[in-house]
């Protein structure tokens, strides 16, 4: 792991959500409300989240990111049998205040001091970007924020991953990409990006064409990747 392994890196491109973020945040933060359906209610929501932006690329029918969110959560509190317009609204609102993992301010400063590109490309609004990384302190480390707002679908549609290409004026093979997201990471691998899974959760590769060039378990040791 101490070898670098991707060469003639330019830019590191992370998706926000899942990788920079922690996106079980809010519901933790609502434990003592949730009670044992805190996690149930904080795994649906995500899933549906995610669930709602592929449904809706595919269906042509673009809604932005807060408001599948909404969505994602209002499917996710019938699930779990809680009707609280209450807590829904607090749940909402912590979602503007999600924490960064521990290791991403010093993950950044070091690739900084490498002195690469680091951009976020998310599926999140550009508003919901801006606080989660202003109430994560880690603006000032960050270069450009990239949203699918911008051309109205979601990833892992290639258009998305064009985007930053476009706004770069770098090659793909130039930019390191970084997700937790498995499907994510399957995407953007078959872009052509040069792609690390940050998989945080031990989860399995999915049954897809594209692969990582490697796989962490966190964000520690990437800058050690990049030569």
């Amino acid at each position: 792991m101490n070898e670098p392994i991707l060469k003639g890196i330019k830019a590191c491109i992370f998706d926000a959500y899942g990788t920079l973020f922690n996106v079980h945040a809010a519901a933790a933060k609502c434990k003592d409300d949730l009670g044992d359906k805190a996690d149930a209610l904080s795994h649906i929501w995500r899933q549906k989240q995610l669930e709602y932006t592929w449904l809706r690329s595919l269906m042509r029918d673009y809604r932005d990111f807060w408001d599948i969110t909404q969505d994602g959560l209002a499917y996710a509190m019938a699930a779990v049998n809680l009707d609280s317009p209450e807590l829904k609204k607090k749940l909402l609102s912590l979602y503007w205040e999600l924490e960064a993992y521990p290791e991403v301010p010093e993950m950044l400063s070091a690739l900084r001091d490498k002195k690469l590109k680091r951009v976020i490309l998310s599926n999140g609004s550009p508003k919901m970007l801006e606080a989660a990384a202003q109430s994560a302190r880690i603006t000032p480390l960050l270069n450009e924020i990239h949203s699918v707002d911008d051309i109205g679908v979601f990833k892992p549609d290639p258009r998305v991953y064009q985007m930053s290409v476009d706004h770069l004026y770098i090659q793909p093979h130039e930019i390191c990409f970084v997700s937790s997201n498995a499907w994510d990471v399957a995407g953007a691998a078959h872009f052509g990006f040069n792609v690390v899974w940050v998989n945080r959760f031990n989860q399995p590769p999915e049954g897809l064409s594209g692969r990582p060039k490697a796989i962490l378990k966190n964000l520690e040791k990437l800058p050690t990747l990049i030569g």
